[in-house]
């Protein structure tokens, strides 16, 4: 399996941000180039991490590449900075994506699929650059935008809105306190991915649980309905019960035993079934 960590290039300056002390990194966790496979085109996923735009979680990092690369999905984490204002994670994904397609023949895959996917605020992000990925917010900044286009968006118990049901913490990250309390505001809006669906979205997956003591259901809710209202396709499971933070839902990534879940547990394997459709 190849394991490799790339920096990627991302214009901060140029988007009046700070620069990072850290620059965002891409783990490319990859199945290499077999001789008796024959040369493959494999879809491919870049995974955001949760973490409340705090930290990047380890659970919902490499134990998932390794999970999607075993059923012949190329994968590639983003440790994307956190604590920094909004769009600065967008746009290391929006990079990370482009390095990617750039890449696609050295990695054996697809540059037609490639998917991002994210868990809690991570799928925040993912939701974002499915999203704004033609929109003037990036494409003044980093041109093509069929070079960072997700082909796909695979959303895990998401953070959405940053309003009345938001998870605060995550939405205060992004924007600081006054904008996240402020329902009303431009930048709050802007973070509110339910109200920034168009037409040009791509086609979504989207699982969570009922019962969620930390992003209210409410979230996937939201967006569920404005897929639906501007003819996304989508495929969603929402389970009866579970904890925040499943990740796989299984002992690969559990740090206690309210992250098994053998009801969550077949998220997984349905994703994989809707990538090999053809995100259908």
């Amino acid at each position: 399996m190849m394991n490799e960590m790339i920096s990627l290039q991302v214009p901060y300056a140029a988007a009046g941000l700070s620069v990072p002390e850290q620059p965002a990194k891409l783990q490319a966790v990859a199945l290499p180039r077999s001789g008796e496979n024959g040369v493959r085109q494999r879809p491919a996923v870049v995974i955001c991490p949760g973490g409340g735009y705090d930290y990047c979680s380890d659970r919902e990092s490499v134990p998932v590449a390794m999970r999607f690369a075993g059923y012949g999905v190329q994968a590639f984490v983003l440790y994307y900075n956190c604590k920094t204002p909004f769009p600065t994670n967008l746009l290391e994904l929006a990079q990370a994506v482009r390095y990617v397609r750039e890449h696609a023949a050295e990695y054996e895959i697809d540059p037609n699929r490639i998917a991002v996917c994210g868990f809690s605020a991570g799928a925040h992000l993912a939701g974002s650059l499915a999203v704004y990925w033609n929109r003037p917010l990036l494409t003044d900044l980093l041109g093509d935008s069929a070079a960072y286009r997700p082909d796909a968006q695979i959303l895990c118990y998401p953070v959405i809105s940053g309003g009345a049901c938001a998870h605060r913490g995550s939405i205060v990250n992004l924007i600081g306190a006054q904008d996240a309390n402020d329902f009303t505001c431009p930048r709050n809006a802007a973070v509110s991915l339910e109200q920034q669906v168009t037409a040009d979205a791509p086609p979504c997956f989207l699982w969570s649980t009922s019962d969620d003591n930390t992003v209210p259901i409410e979230n996937s809710a939201l967006y569920l309905h404005a897929l639906a209202v501007n003819g996304i396709p989508f495929e969603s499971h929402i389970y009866p019960r579970g904890a925040h933070g499943l990740s796989l839902s299984d002992e690969t990534t559990a740090s206690g035993e309210w992250h098994i879940n053998a009801v969550c547990e077949p998220w997984f394997e349905a994703c994989i079934r809707w990538i090999r459709r053809g995100y259908q």
